[in-house]
């Protein structure tokens, strides 16, 4: 991305192994992720042109002298920060915050070969090749589900409980199908759009609230018993979003953030009267990725239905321009 709106498809040196806990990779598919479109509105600013993708799959090619847990030819999924899976940090589930962080991809995934730093405890291998049409569900594995499962976990999503979603985007329809996954007897969809209200519902929605701000809450308390859903994940990260989620919230309920947050700040008096638990930051994908593979690989679960377009990785700047006008939920990106 060489500056707002302006995305080109550039030709680039191949990756090389360079420590002796990478892994090289040839992606066989890639995507747009939601938060590409902040640089690219011009809302996070870059210093110059940048690699752009995070979200990856593809076939091991070469292991640096260290790596242990994979082999070339091996099929792998990876989450958008490397980690060592070893540190306190890790061990707690929290691998986004890995005392050895850093990008997985440091030079992009919307490419057609990666470097990998941190393999081993950054890629998980499926039990085999995929057949193609498993390739679109593994790939949102790698981000908008585990983030969106994340946002489930963090809010406390359980047998039982009411759940209201704020945000319509990939990462909030894949909270959906978190939530119905891990037991929510009532889903509270929070959209505007027919085609992303429709797809709620198929993933596990019971109830679409097209209303926005405060009728959005009113919306959510009536379904609730007056009080609010036991567990609300927001999926957007604005001001707005982050306030109806907390509104929207019962006392000693739980709230979750998985939307990365512009221009975001909390009335500190207006939390601490809420009693309402917020737990948030960047997914710890690494932490779900074996069991969301299993559930794939076994047919129970199609996240990929969130990708509504497909397009070569030549054509990425209409993709971003259809995620951009909201003519896409989320673009997939082809790999010759």
């Amino acid at each position: 991305m060489h500056g707002p709106g302006d995305v080109r498809v550039e030709e680039r040196a191949e990756p090389v192994i360079q420590l002796e806990t990478d892994a090289v990779i040839r992606l066989v598919a890639s995507c747009i992720c939601g938060s590409d479109l902040w640089p690219y509105r011009g809302i996070e600013k870059q210093s110059g042109p940048t690699p752009m993708g995070h979200e990856y799959v593809g076939i091991v090619e070469q292991i640096g002298s260290a790596v242990r847990t994979l082999s070339v030819g091996d099929f792998v999924v990876g989450s958008f920060f490397a980690s060592d899976n070893t540190c306190v940090v890790c061990q707690a589930g929290y691998q986004t915050a890995c005392l050895h962080r850093e990008p997985a991809a440091p030079g992009g995934a919307q490419a057609e070969w990666m470097r990998v730093p941190l393999a081993d405890g950054t890629l998980v291998a499926t039990p085999g090749v995929p057949d193609p049409s498993l390739v679109p569900h593994l790939l949102a594995a790698s981000d908008v589900l585990g983030t969106g499962w994340f946002g489930a976990v963090a809010a406390e999503v359980g047998p039982g409980s009411t759940v209201a979603v704020v945000g319509d985007g990939a990462v909030g329809l894949l909270a959906v199908l978190a939530a119905r996954e891990l037991g929510a007897e009532r889903i509270i969809a929070m959209s505007r759009h027919r085609e992303r209200q429709e797809l709620a519902l198929e993933f596990g929605a019971t109830d679409i609230v097209a209303e926005r701000g405060p009728d959005g809450v009113a919306a959510i308390k009536r379904m609730a018993g007056g009080l609010g859903a036991d567990s609300v994940i927001e999926a957007v990260g604005t001001a707005e979003s982050m306030a109806q989620a907390l509104h929207a919230t019962r006392p000693a309920g739980h709230m979750s953030f998985v939307g990365v947050p512009h221009g975001v700040s909390l009335d500190a008096m207006d939390l601490f009267f809420s009693h309402v638990h917020v737990h948030g930051g960047p997914a710890p994908v690494r932490r779900f990725l074996p069991d969301l593979i299993d559930r794939i690989w076994s047919g129970r679960i199609q996240p990929g239905r969130v990708f509504d377009l497909a397009l070569p990785l030549a054509e990425a700047a209409d993709g971003y321009r259809a995620m951009d006008e909201r003519h896409a939920i989320k673009v997939l990106l082809e790999l010759p």
